[in-house]
């Protein structure tokens, strides 16, 4: 059997002991020679890598383990490249969020300005990172699930057409997950399901177990009344904020009951509620610095001190199994059906075809097969029209370096109330963003 080489591109984020010890767990079905880190932090990367190695050597020993700031010793000799980078970090996440909330408009990290700034801060970085890659190993693959998913799918799918990259995201996992959960199933991996929308922006048409059965008038049922909101909910999602999105389903649904929503679209139809929920001087990226990022680099630091985990729970990132899954499907063809973000062309046929749109793909070794939506209704299109609109405007400020552009896409974001009020949030970004963004005109 075939072993790979992967290197794992944001080797110090907190989400990759996580991986490491999911690939760890996947290791039967997809067995690794070579594991590298990369990040241009040597400082962080260095904590999270040398927790890693102890990792390693007590679940497998024999995979080779290295970490590095070098773009040639990481992307030498790979099949796949992970990606998932934070440009900026928390601090610059931090003032995502908060700068919106100071004109009243949603603060969050993929959605309305805040993701705005976040992917005119990825754009670059993401397209580096293929340039790496195909420079040092052409034939290898790019799993990238760095966020704002969506503006970066777009840019990938303008600024390097013919690229073998992958745009994924893990939020319809943890939403399935809940799925199975409110219907006494083991697993996400018994449901078979239809899904159409942009990335954090979609909505699940079918849901059968695998004899056919239609489960969606049993979730329906639950989601009326309780949201996505279930005992035992999913790894990832504990925090209290996320508890309310997951609460705050339950009227998204209302506005569409023939569908089931990803929970992101609170932001977009219910934005006057989020910004009157939100705590304008402690946000979500105040909890993950106090929360998940203190825990993990805590619990790197134990791992290196005393040499061992033992006596040290280090936590699987279920949710990153949908990385292996994606992997395993292009490296043996198993023709998984999985939801990736892809150019719709004609997917959806009442849809401008070179939108990004998220939905159920095979996935064989040539990559993935989108499956056809057909048309799907005014209110839903209506929507992701006004989405796109706002992810093709970025690309285009990114690529043109135009100021006009960006205020044009933060003004059109049906989080943003005026051009006005874009303006102000767009001067206050860009004084927050230089040195990350290009020097805009």
């Amino acid at each position: 059997m075939k072993k790979f080489s992967v290197v794992i591109a944001g080797g110090g984020s907190t989400f990759t002991p996580g991986i490491i010890m999911m690939l760890l767990a996947n290791y039967d079905r997809f067995p690794i020679r070579k594991l590298k880190l990369y990040d241009n932090d040597q400082e962080r990367q260095e904590i999270i890598a040398k927790a890693s190695e102890i990792l390693i050597k007590e679940n497998k020993g024999e995979i080779q383990f290295s970490y590095t700031t070098d773009p040639e010793e990481a992307f030498t000799d790979v099949d796949f490249v992970m990606a998932h980078i934070r440009v900026g970090k928390y601090a610059m996440r931090e003032l995502d969020e908060k700068i919106p909330l100071k004109y009243g408009v949603v603060g969050q990290e993929t959605c309305g300005p805040g993701g705005i700034a976040y992917g005119m801060r990825s754009i670059g970085p993401v397209i580096e990172l293929i340039d790496y890659m195909e420079k040092y190993s052409p034939n290898a693959w790019l799993l990238n699930y760095s966020n704002p998913a969506a503006i970066v799918a777009e840019a990938t799918r303008r600024l390097r057409p013919n690229s073998k990259v992958l745009n994924i995201c893990d939020m319809p996992i943890g939403i399935e997950t809940r799925m199975a959960k409110i219907l006494g199933l083991k697993s996400r991996k018994e449901l078979d399901i239809m899904y159409y929308g942009l990335n954090h922006f979609g909505w699940w048409t079918e849901v059968k177990d695998k004899e056919g059965n239609d489960l969606m008038p049993r979730l329906k049922e639950h989601v009326e009344k309780y949201g996505y909101v279930v005992e035992g909910g999913d790894s990832q999602h504990i925090d209290t904020s996320w508890n309310d999105t997951f609460l705050k389903a339950r009227d998204v649904y209302k506005t569409d009951p023939d569908t089931l929503p990803n929970t992101y679209l609170k932001y977009y139809l219910f934005p006057d509620y989020v910004v009157e929920h939100s705590n304008k001087e402690y946000t979500r990226a105040n909890e993950v610095m106090d929360g998940r990022e203190k825990y993990v680099f805590d619990t790197c630091r134990k791992v290196i001190e005393q040499g061992s985990t033992e006596g040290i729970h280090v936590e699987i990132d279920e949710h990153a199994s949908y990385i292996v899954d994606l992997a395993t499907a292009i490296a043996y063809n198993t023709k998984e059906k999985m939801l990736l973000i892809v150019p719709n062309n004609g997917a959806i046929i009442n849809f401008d075809p070179t939108a990004m749109v998220e939905i159920p793909c095979i996935v064989e070794k040539s990559g993935p097969r989108p499956l056809v939506i057909g048309e799907i209704p005014r209110f839903q299109k209506g929507l992701m029209e006004q989405q796109v609109a706002v992810e093709k405007l970025v690309v285009d400020a990114w690529i043109e370096k135009s100021y006009h552009k960006l205020w044009q896409a933060i003004t059109l974001s049906k989080t943003v109330p005026s051009a006005t009020v874009a303006k102000q949030i767009l001067d206050e970004l860009l004084e927050a963003n230089r040195g990350f963004w290009p020097e805009l005109k």
